[in-house]
């Protein structure tokens, strides 16, 4: 009742706000389970990204969202449960066999659920390698996936902004149902698996436009963060070099022209 309630209420606030538009809607089945594999480019994609489908999207995320503490932890609880949320553990091992148990369920249920393949959020607006547990839950509930991208978000809210742009206009694009009958039963073969993440990853790239990177991202991102790391490192040694150059130059100028200060 509540993901209807602050749908209500932000969607109009939002459209007249931002003027979000949506492609390819018609691609959602009315009914029936149906999973929806995106693109993770901004915070901004848990607003916009369910915004123009009549159904409700559930979607996994990492169970940090629900136990705040204070204020923003009961914010932040109500917010995620209210535009349908449901919290995970996402440690690995135990942890992502439970979360896959979690989306059967869903599924089970005849509902959507929302899953973005990459495993996090884009650092750089690039697509990153898929993870396989959206092919699993694909073909152990044997539903169809649409492919379902956000475009403009990484530009509105990139990492580490508060709050998005004004004057750039979100969009949402749902691609043809893909059908992966023809994989039922296998899917305890890791190359299906990988074959069918692809597949979904080079649906989400023709959707999006975006530059595709055969790495995960969470790869991508510790390797940003020690490079940024080292140039900093690096910047701040070649700052030390050139100080103690300046003083010694200094020094040495003083001991050749003792009456200059």
């Amino acid at each position: 009742m509540f993901y209807w309630v602050l749908k209500a209420i932000l969607w109009p606030f939002l459209h007249l706000i931002f003027r979000p538009w949506a492609e390819g809607v018609e691609n959602v089945p009315v009914e029936g389970p149906v999973i929806l594999a995106g693109n993770h480019l901004s915070f901004a994609d848990h607003f916009f990204g369910a915004l123009p489908l009549p159904r409700k999207v559930i979607s996994l995320g990492k169970s940090d969202y629900f136990t705040g503490s204070g204020l923003k932890g009961l914010a932040s609880k109500a917010f995620f449960s209210g535009v349908g949320t449901v919290p995970i553990d996402r440690s690995g091992g135990k942890a992502s066999e439970a979360a896959l148990r979690t989306g059967k369920r869903i599924l089970s249920e005849g509902h959507v659920l929302a899953i973005y393949p990459e495993g996090t959020r884009t650092h750089d607006g690039r697509l990153y390698k898929g993870k396989t547990g959206v092919a699993r839950l694909a073909l152990e509930s044997r539903v169809p996936v649409v492919p379902w991208v956000m475009v403009n978000t990484f530009e509105m809210m990139p990492p580490g902004r508060p709050l998005p742009k004004l004057g750039i206009r979100p969009g949402v694009r749902f691609g043809k149902p893909l059908d992966f009958s023809r994989y039922y039963g296998m899917e305890e073969d890791h190359l299906v698996l990988r074959a069918v993440t692809d597949e979904i990853m080079y649906a989400l790239m023709e959707l999006s436009g975006q530059e595709y990177v055969d790495k995960y991202a969470a790869t991508a991102k510790a390797e940003a963060a020690r490079a940024a790391k080292d140039t900093a490192r690096a910047a701040k040694e070649a700052a030390k070099e050139a100080a103690r150059a300046a003083k010694e130059a200094k020094a040495a100028k003083s001991a050749k022209d003792p009456g200059h200060d």
